[in-house]
């Protein structure tokens, strides 16, 4: 049945099944992940350098496990959840532009696992710069909890943030954005990419550690310009073109 054809009864049941399919797959990805918590929480814990985490309640450690196994979870069963969304929205796009959906699937996962990288890269700098800005007359008791909150935060921050060309190109195919646009907005980009940076990088220096991780972030930018215009020329002439 046509996307444009289905009724509002026929679309909530699809997007029910599509729900149920991708709430099995985190499910069972999570499941999965609990087995394999211990040597998730060493890998996560290796950026602290040594840094010995405490607990503070009898029912932190089966919580913690659960924690991880649904965030290592719904990180694995990405490709799922993600590929059901684009196909609950495929029958309402144009031949041409369901084209494109599979490349753009394997694009996120590829820019989320990139920025997930990136992102346990600079922890391994900024959780010791983060450990020595205590004072002397304070002793760091370092909570599992509240340490496990920081760096998976963190790093779904920085994978988020990678999945920034996805979203553009999306909006460019629907003709919501386009690549002149981009580029007379880059300043303002540059700046909201600066003031993304600088909150999740909770260090003392305001420049040089928001600026590492903002650099990326211009780059995959200004891909996503490149890419987008590669888009438009590909369109018919006949295309109508955004209102001013």
């Amino acid at each position: 049945m046509a996307g444009g054809d289905m009724s509002f009864l026929a679309h909530w049941e699809e997007l029910r099944r599509r729900c149920i399919i991708a709430a099995i797959a985190v499910l069972v990805a999570s499941a999965a992940s609990f087995l394999f918590a211990d040597y998730v929480l060493n890998l996560l814990t290796l950026p602290s350098g040594g840094l010995r985490l405490r607990a503070f309640s009898l029912l932190d450690g089966i919580m913690i496990k659960l924690r991880l196994a649904l965030y290592t979870g719904l990180v694995l069963s990405f490709p799922v959840w993600a590929f059901q969304i684009l196909r609950f929205v495929s029958p309402g796009l144009k031949p041409e532009e369901k084209r494109g959906l599979i490349p753009l699937l394997v694009s996120a996962v590829l820019l989320f696992a990139a920025g997930t990288g990136f992102g346990y890269y600079l922890l391994w700098g900024m959780i010791r710069v983060l450990v020595r800005l205590f004072p002397a007359q304070v002793e760091f008791f370092p909570s599992a909890v509240e340490y496990l909150s920081f760096v998976v935060f963190f790093l779904l921050a920085c994978g988020i943030a990678f999945e920034m060309p996805c979203l553009l190109i999306i909006l460019v195919r629907l003709r919501i954005l386009r690549s002149a646009l981009l580029r007379e907005k880059r300043r303002i980009a540059y700046f909201v990419l600066f003031a993304f940076a600088e909150i999740i990088t909770p260090v003392s220096d305001p420049i040089v550690a928001p600026l590492a991780v903002m650099l990326p972030l211009v780059i995959l930018y200004e891909a996503s310009v490149i890419v987008a215009r590669r888009i438009e020329a590909k369109r018919p002439p006949g295309s109508q073109p955004l209102p001013e």
